[in-house]
């Protein structure tokens, strides 16, 4: 039998959810996107879940953003199923739980590996981690989030340099700029989360829980703040995605050649 794409396993009161996909950078095609959001589900259900922890199989990347295989070959549906667009990309970016979630991020986080963390609650990353939003360099945005949640984490200036030249950001800077909460050895980042989510599961349950969607503005699963945002993001989103600029740069991603950008 083919091994999951998700992997989920309980320890004591933390449910771990790896991306399972290795050889394909961890990237999120629509089997993980169910599985992830599938997951949210149970931990936000069962009630003897207090945390989860999110990171990525292998040993160099935690999380390589969207399938670009998949995405051009089934379209947007090959990343994100439309019965459960609600949930956001990766079945997780809008899917706003109760339960307190702590990316264990074990290598590279670029793009939509950014967006989970910024996702999630707390954030744990291994030394050579890198963080980054390259979506100008495949002619889009990063529209999971990134360009507005990127601003709430981190200093404007530094935001806005990440925005605009695609350029990653190292572990040690992430840590300066207060986009992570710890740095540690790539052998050690399950070990921390799991510390984390110890400290987190010895607080009154629902004192926790009730201090989160305070905290993040959740009202019934949803972060109303976030309504314009989101807005914008999509419009931007439906915009690129007719471009030739677009179309280019997945191209060129795929053919692993330097895009030839028309402005158009």
């Amino acid at each position: 039998m083919t091994e999951s794409v998700v992997l989920v396993e309980q320890r004591n009161h933390t449910l771990i959810v790896t991306i399972n996909r290795p050889k394909a950078a961890n990237s999120i095609n629509a089997d993980v996107h169910r599985g992830l959001g599938e997951a949210w589900e149970r931990a936000e259900s069962d009630r003897d879940v207090r945390a989860v922890i999110l990171t990525g199989a292998g040993e160099s990347v935690f999380c390589g953003g969207a399938d670009l295989k998949a995405l051009g070959t089934a379209g947007p549906d090959g990343v994100t199923p439309p019965e459960t667009a609600h949930w956001g990309f990766a079945g997780v970016v809008k899917h706003h739980i109760s339960k307190p979630v702590i990316a264990a991020v074990n290598g590279t986080a670029l793009g939509g590996g950014t967006e989970l963390a910024l996702a999630s609650d707390l954030v744990v990353a291994s030394e050579t981690s890198e963080f980054g939003l390259p979506e100008v360099h495949r002619g889009l945005i990063a529209g999971a989030g990134g360009v507005f949640r990127i601003g709430q984490a981190v200093p404007r200036a530094i935001a806005m340099e990440l925005i605009l030249t695609g350029k990653p950001m190292s572990a040690d800077d992430a840590l300066r700029w207060g986009l992570v909460n710890r740095v540690v050895p790539r052998t050690d980042v399950l070990a921390t989360a799991l510390e984390l989510a110890e400290l987190v599961a010895a607080g009154a349950p629902l004192a926790v829980q009730s201090s989160k969607t305070v905290a993040r503005g959740i009202i019934d699963g949803h972060i109303p703040a976030e309504d314009q945002a989101w807005e914008l993001s999509e419009k931007a989103l439906a915009r690129l995605t007719t471009s030739a600029d677009t179309l280019e740069g997945v191209m060129a991603f795929m053919q692993k050649r330097a895009p030839v950008w028309k402005g158009e």
